[in-house]
């Protein structure tokens, strides 16, 4: 082992190695403690140090960051605590000093070469101190102590001679954001900045203007004229009262953003006129789909309203295609259509074509590719074998990448297959990096349909036959027992050889290829037929024959019906009050939400006669929420604990109890929909009852908790006299950019690192855990060391 003979110093002299530094300052740490720690200790610990420092720089200098890391990490693992505390607040206190001597010194440069282009033309010289204030402005409020003065520093590295204000914001936005890591707070200036900007832009004021709250409400007439004029906005939006409207907006409320979900907003949300340009302020955005909402409310102002009010807060926001199109001219608001294509040619065109009009207007896309012959079945008008479902499916996977989702998004689809398919094996490879490219779908999804009884000869390690669906018709249109019957009958054909096409394989060596690829490619995921439709609120017209883009909703198709699902999510996080969830405020959000989201089904442009037909007839509607994590961390609940388990169960029972509540009473206003009769809900079977059916159907145990903590005969009696307005009221999305704009972590997801880089269409932003950074400051043990330690371990605790 190497001895130590030298240190790198910061400014990057190589010096002479000398142990009695590291004597010194743990000494004076000990002292600030009280510790007083024996010399003899401190020379044991010392010793320690230099033995691991040695075993680590075998080959290269270290420096004396990297000495100063081994001495906390050896007076943590020898239990000295307090000393390490003070060791590490003593090394903070000694960067701030140097980065405060590193500012002075850059302060006193020359700056009058550079000038500023105003937005009227004009220069000016650059001013330090122009932008020193603007923060302090901007941060007055803020309790936490920050540290502006480096952010200037930072900011003059970037500008030029020339540049413009507009420049000079974006550059303090740049070097803000990149400061959240460390400080969360900058998060809350970076929007301030950004939203500042947008002001001048359309108010032509800023934030700290005389009056700036009333320009601010009352410039949104102008702006809603100015959209309907060029054609963005549908003109129903203002025969509205909008003076009664003005009145509640909030500019203070655009500080409920942080700035991944305000640069998202700016970059894809706010609506822009054809030139491109922003012509909405954020809460002009939130009325301007709450009254897009509301158009066909006879009491439109007032709905509007409570509309505005359960966004603007952000308790409740609607999927990413109500946010693009509420209130314009083509408002398709629907998230997700699901279709299933005919084994034939002309229909499976269309159904691609239908693919592309889905997604030029923000659909996301599930189709069911099952009923299509397998490779090597005779096609009887050419009297030629068929090359099978993979050519067909790469057709949809360059029809994806040609779409570009309202301009904003990319295309997105998933094609299902079920698993008794001939062509499965082939399927699963899809999303490989090697092999034939042809035989290949890089920008599409691809996911598993399987029945039950699959699972049963994979459990018992038995035989599994596939079929090509042309000559076993009926099988992807029957589930359960009933299922199993046909199969097995079908299997006794092909051994009797009454059936062409057909191969038998060990089911647990297709299961294994499943998992194999789902390990190595995320595909294609894995969804079950049974359950889907034996709990299926619509079984009695129809079979549900795959999921959704995203795998929260199923729903019936047909060759006549293009399922479509409307999806909005509950920010749970903030309905978390004092450790408690707030109950009576998630009850509100609740009904206000289901009535958001069965108003889309009535004014919602449809891209296809099939979708509108399907939406119509049977309304499903679909309530989740996110922020789950976040709530856990307020409550002070660990994600694997069973006090998380009994919240998120009690929690789910009452958003399930008002959603159903809530859609009910809709139907009692407005009437039932129209395929009701015959329903599950109409037999009075709810989502916990045919949990129980399901384990009837399967002959086992379903280890799901059934009690109940409400009384659900209350419900029960509503739909029984008054049915209900959604075939489907609920669906967990994964709310991957909505939970962006709202601030919280998405879906019912835990957080899988402390610190991570997300990535989208408005760039790359740095995500750490603010919850683990508060604990962490409330011991004093929050610093840039700890953060660079926090990245060298991949973002763990």
């Amino acid at each position: 082992m190497a001895k130590i003979q030298q240190v790198k110093k910061r400014d990057g002299r190589v010096v002479d190695f000398e142990p009695r530094r590291i004597e010194n300052a743990i000494q004076q740490a000990s002292i600030a403690t009280d510790s007083h720690l024996p010399n003899l200790i401190i020379n044991d610990i010392t010793r320690l140090i230099i033995e691991e420092t040695e075993e680590k720089f075998t080959d290269k200098v270290p420096g004396v960051e990297d000495i100063q890391d081994v001495v906390e990490q050896k007076l943590v693992e020898n239990n000295f605590f307090d000393v390490a505390k003070a060791y590490i607040l003593y090394r903070r206190e000694r960067e701030e000093m140097r980065r405060s001597e590193e500012f002075d010194k850059a302060d006193k440069t020359d700056e009058d070469w550079i000038n500023v282009k105003k937005r009227d033309g004009s220069l000016k010289g650059f001013d330090n101190g122009e932008i020193r204030n603007t923060l302090t402005k901007f941060s007055k409020d803020i309790d936490t102590t920050l540290d502006l003065d480096s952010i200037v520093k930072n900011c003059k590295k970037n500008v030029y001679d020339g540049i413009t204000t507009s420049e000079i914001n974006q550059v303090l936005i740049m070097v803000l954001r990149a400061q959240v890591e460390y400080e969360p707070v900058f998060s809350l200036l970076a929007t301030r900045v950004l939203f500042n900007d947008l002001y001048k832009e359309i108010l032509n004021a800023d934030r700290f203007s005389a009056g700036f709250s009333t320009l601010y409400q009352n410039m949104f007439e102008r702006q809603l004229k100015q959209g309907v004029s060029i054609g963005r906005l549908d003109p129903r939006l203002l025969v509205f009262d909008i003076h009664q409207l003005i009145e509640v907006i909030r500019p203070e409320r655009d500080d409920n953003f942080r700035y991944l979900g305000a640069q998202t907003l700016y970059d894809r949300y706010f609506l822009k006129g054809y030139d491109q340009s922003v012509i909405e302020l954020p809460q002009y955005f939130w009325m301007r789909i709450a009254m897009g909402l509301a158009i066909n409310e006879k009491n439109r102002e007032e709905k509007a309203i409570k509309f505005y009010n359960v966004m603007s807060h952000l308790h409740y926001v609607p999927s990413t295609p109500t946010l693009f199109h509420s209130g314009t001219t083509h408002p398709q608001m629907s998230s997700c259509y699901l279709t299933t294509v005919e084994d034939n040619l002309a229909h499976i065109f269309k159904c691609i074509g239908d693919n592309a009009q889905l997604a030029k207007w923000s659909g996301g896309i599930g189709n069911d590719w099952t009923n299509i012959r397998a490779t090597g079945s005779t096609i009887r008008s050419t009297n030629v074998n068929s090359q099978g479902v993979i050519p067909f499916l790469k057709i949809v996977d360059s029809a994806t990448g040609a779409i570009n989702r309202s301009g904003k998004r990319r295309g997105a689809t998933c094609v299902y297959l079920e698993t008794w398919h001939y062509d499965i094996e082939d399927f699963i490879e899809l999303r490989k990096n090697t092999g034939d490219d042809r035989r290949r779908t890089h920008d599409t999804n691809t996911a598993n349909w399987i029945p039950d009884l699959f699972m049963k000869r994979v459990l018992n390690n038995e035989d599994w036959i596939l079929f090509s669906p042309d000559e076993v018709p009926d099988l992807h249109h029957v589930y359960g027992r009933k299922f199993e019957e046909r199969y097995e009958h079908y299997e006794r054909k092909a051994e009797r050889g009454e059936i062409k096409l057909w191969r038998k394989i060990k089911a647990i060596d297709l299961w294994r290829k499943m998992v194999t690829q789902l390990y190595e490619t995320g595909h294609p995921w894995i969804t079950f037929k049974d359950p889907c439709n034996i709990r299926s609120p619509q079984s009695h017209i129809g079979t549900i024959h795959s999921s959704n883009l995203c795998t929260e909703i199923t729903l019936n198709t047909s060759r006549d019906e293009t399922a479509v699902c409307n999806l909005g999510s509950i920010n749970i996080s903030n309905h978390i009050y004092k450790g408690k969830l707030d109950r009576e405020l998630l009850q509100e959000t609740i009904k206000v939400a289901m009535r958001m989201l069965d108003n889309v089904i009535d004014l919602n442009f449809y891209p296809t006669s099939e979708a509108e037909n399907s939406n119509l007839k049977h309304r499903p509607i679909g309530l989740g929420l996110m922020g789950f994590q976040d709530a856990l961390y307020k409550m002070d609940l660990q994600f694997d604990s069973v006090n998380a388990v009994k919240f998120s169960d009690d929690m789910m029972e009452f958003i399930s109890f008002h959603s159903i509540l809530a859609s009910s009473e809709i139907a009692r206003e407005k009437g039932c929909y129209e395929s009701f009769s015959g329903s599950k809900w109409d037999q009075g079977l709810f989502p916990i009852d045919t949990l129980r059916q399901l384990g009837q159907e399967r002959d086992m145990e379903i280890e799901v908790d059934l009690t109940n903590q409400l009384d659900w005969s209350v419900v029960k009696e509503h739909v029984k006299e008054y049915g209900m307005r959604n075939s489907n009221c609920m669906a967990i999305a994964p709310t991957a950019t909505i939970a962006n704009i709202s601030g919280c972590f998405p879906s019912i997801e835990p957080i899988y690192k402390n610190i991570y880089a997300k990535s989208n269409l408005s760039g790359e932003f740095t995500m750490i855990n603010c919850f683990l950074i508060q604990e962490l400051s409330k011991e004093g043990l929050w610093n840039r060391e700890m953060l660079e330690k926090l990245k060298y371990h991949d973002g763990s605790s």
